[in-house]
């Protein structure tokens, strides 16, 4: 049966000391507390660690290989307790985080490094999916979080209101509209606008959309043939315009630019966790609320 590790460590300072008294008070215990805890671990090695006389005491052989080889042994034990106690409070492990692809220009890759620089235990993996798999993905535990846009549906899974944007349109800069710091909706729908595929974010594609209802005449509606298309080649022919959320200005290829819509309602981008949440999952919604509140992802 291996010792106790307190007995041991009691060991460990009586070795140093070679004295019950000594040893007793800077361990903290009363000596005969201490006297049977030795006692208790010589018994479970089958050995005597000690020679004791009325003036001294002195390590036996086995006593002294004790006293060499623990410290190193205890030491690796304390690492293992220190890492079960780590990864208990999310503080290890690998972490999967899904994200749509207008959330990968800035948002996602933001709350990646303040999770990797907050948790350096953490090894932090980050893929774009298609949004309508997300908050699946998130609640059969194929993925540990999600970054989308929209109040996505889902069931089995936490949404956390990450960040609040200014809806706008993306154009080219020698576009006739670009000249103005905001733009009137009515304004906008006299030009060809380019939304994304509903079938990709159903949720950001009616709320693009409604924004345009009460517009008469109705404004011309497309759809890209790419749906991904980092160039956006089809804004440079300076008359097509996509509404957008600001994070748009960061992310705006040469040529491009964008601008607010007024009166425009915000548009939302959501934290997705599982209903039943892990410590790791309590890390991840921590550092997304301290890295909301720094950037001021949520303004009054």
């Amino acid at each position: 049966m291996a010792p106790d590790t307190v007995s041991l460590r009691y060991f460990l300072v009586l070795a140093q000391e070679l004295n019950f008294t000594r040893a007793a008070a800077r361990i903290g215990i009363a000596q005969p507390a201490l006297s049977a805890r030795i006692r208790r671990l010589e018994t479970q090695l089958g050995t005597a660690l000690l020679v004791r006389n009325t003036r001294s005491v002195e390590l036996t052989t086995a006593g002294a290989a004790l006293a060499e080889s623990a410290p190193p042994a205890l030491a690796a034990l304390d690492r293992a307790w220190d890492t079960a106690r780590s990864a208990a409070a999310g503080e290890l492990g690998t972490l999967r985080i899904g994200y749509s692809l207008s959330a990968g220009a800035e948002t996602a890759p933001a709350l990646v490094d303040r999770l990797m620089r907050s948790s350096p235990g953490l090894t932090v993996g980050a893929v774009p999916m298609a949004t309508p798999e997300i908050s699946p993905a998130v609640a059969d535990g194929r993925i540990d979080a999600g970054i989308t846009r929209g109040a996505q549906p889902g069931r089995g899974v936490r949404r956390f209101l990450l960040r609040r944007a200014r809806i706008g349109v993306q154009l080219a800069q020698h576009h006739p509209l670009a000249e103005h710091p905001e733009i009137e909706i009515a304004d906008a729908a006299a030009y060809p606008l380019r939304l994304p595929d509903r079938a990709a974010n159903p949720v950001i594609h009616d709320q693009l959309s409604a924004l345009f209802r009460d517009v008469r005449p109705h404004p011309r509606f497309h759809t890209p043939a790419v749906a991904f298309d980092m160039s956006q080649r089809d804004l440079h022919d300076g008359i097509t315009l996509a509404p957008a959320g600001e994070a748009a200005v960061t992310a705006a290829p040469p040529g491009l630019t964008w601008r607010p819509l007024r009166g425009a309602p915000s548009l939302t981008i959501h934290l997705v966790l599982p209903h039943e949440q892990s410590p790791l999952h309590h890390r991840i919604r921590a550092a997304a609320k301290t890295l909301a509140h720094e950037l001021r992802w949520l303004p009054d």
